[in-house]
């Protein structure tokens, strides 16, 4: 496909991929929360000395996350080791990364670092497709109740409850551990908040009603608008008293990003972008042309095999390997975690045998989430950078100073007619021919 060319400069930015005729396809693997080292201003965050990956490898080569049935010994993940994962780390962090030994690297590899204010989701994926966060989301302080009173009032007459329950910082399985049955007998909603600019309700899927729940997350969405808040979630369970679960079934209402992304710009111009998982969600469907629910990070990386045994010329794939957050980082759980990666590397083969010669993915993260760390919350990380296809030179891309230039080197091989405002490319001049 011919794209319109605007000037020298757009020449230049575009010449390494134009008038090839070969098909251009990209994919995106987002390991949500997999941090490789806390940021030089993560102490802001309180999350100095954070580090997902490091601590992770030390717990499995400690034997400190051995358990009968799941995994034992050194965290085993020898594809993302031979795509540069070992080597991209150590750039993030000052002592050597247990249980592996020196490979050389098969891809481009590298970390990036934030320069978006905050550590949540959106704020994340919106930087890596081009549009930093560079304003303070509104937040909700870490007290009870902590939820303006006027909030709250609006909340009770726009859906008739006579009240909430929690009120208050949670982590969500704690809170339905300790409110489930509370809410099973009043039907009073159970809402929350964490770290993140986020709103969330829990509720029974069968007592209450899973409708129910997204009608009730949509008026309060509507109503958060003036406190700027990024997100309300919808967090459904069931099952009963000391036995309750969350279910697949949550959904996002999330403001857009406040600009135009990648993902908006390569639609405009007639490309095609597959979200898979909660990746519509989270650009609030903007610059989306299909969406595919995934249970979890199987059923994730089935359908991201299945986009890429079909998808067609000029198709950006973006997948969000959502359990590595929602599962493991959250509930601090470096076994669950170790056993995730694990997972997840041994399926990468499968993934290489159907790429394209003018493939190109990346595997990356939109935060940390360190499962040894104090809390529950996300924490501020440099996140890996791994780039590989059949016509990506092996090369160390260093530390990058911003998400955005993996939106920026998208954009280099999608053809996109204009570079992004943000990041700079290391794709421009560093494919083989």
């Amino acid at each position: 496909m011919i794209v319109k060319r605007h000037s020298v400069a757009v020449f230049d930015f575009l010449s390494i991929v134009l008038f090839r005729g070969d098909i251009m396809r990209a994919f995106v693997f987002l390991l949500d929360s997999f941090g490789i080292g806390a940021l030089p201003d993560a102490e802001k965050f309180g999350d100095k000395g954070a580090n997902t990956f490091l601590h992770i490898a030390e717990a499995c080569a400690a034997g400190k996350a051995d358990k009968k049935g799941i995994r034992q010994g050194p965290l085993h993940i020898p594809n993302l080791v031979h795509l540069g994962l070992i080597a991209a780390a150590q750039q993030c962090c000052d002592k050597k990364i247990s249980g592996f030994s020196d490979v050389t690297p098969q891809g481009k590899y590298g970390a990036a670092s934030e320069i978006s204010w905050s550590k949540d989701t959106p704020t994340g994926h919106w930087e890596l497709m081009g549009v930093p966060v560079l304003f303070d989301w509104g937040y909700f302080p870490k007290q009870k109740p902590c939820f303006p009173r006027e909030l709250i009032n609006n909340i009770l007459k726009e859906t008739g409850f006579s009240g909430i329950l929690g009120d208050c910082h949670s982590s969500g399985t704690e809170i339905i551990k300790e409110l489930g049955d509370q809410h099973v007998s009043s039907g009073q909603p159970i809402c929350y908040t964490s770290a993140d600019s986020v709103f969330q309700i829990a509720a029974h899927e069968e007592t209450f009603g899973l409708n129910k729940l997204y009608e009730v997350c949509g008026k309060v969405f509507n109503l958060l608008k003036p406190y700027n808040i990024g997100r309300v979630i919808a967090r459904p369970f069931t099952g009963k008293s000391g036995s309750y679960e969350r279910t697949a079934n949550r959904k996002d209402y999330a403001l857009p990003p406040p600009a135009k992304t990648l993902l908006d710009k390569f639609t405009e111009q007639g490309g095609k972008v597959i979200a898979i998982g909660k990746i519509s969600d989270i650009f609030a469907q903007h610059g989306i042309s299909e969406k595919i629910t995934a249970h979890d990070n199987q059923e994730l990386f089935d359908e991201t095999l299945l986009a890429a045994k079909t998808a067609a010329d000029r198709t950006l794939v973006f997948t969000n390997f959502v359990d590595f957050d929602m599962k493991y980082g959250h509930r601090r759980d470096v076994i669950g975690y170790a056993h995730a990666l694990e997972e997840f590397d041994r399926r990468i083969p499968e993934f290489m045998e159907l790429m394209q010669p003018d493939d190109i993915a990346v595997i990356t993260a939109d935060h940390g989430c360190d499962p040894t760390f104090s809390g529950t919350d996300h924490t501020r990380e440099y996140v890996p950078v791994l780039v590989f296809g059949q016509k990506v030179k092996a090369e160390n891309i260093g530390k990058r100073n911003t998400f955005a230039d993996v939106g920026q080197s998208l954009a280099t091989h999608l053809q996109l007619e204009e570079p992004l405002e943000y990041g700079k490319s290391f794709l421009n001049d560093q494919l083989s021919g």
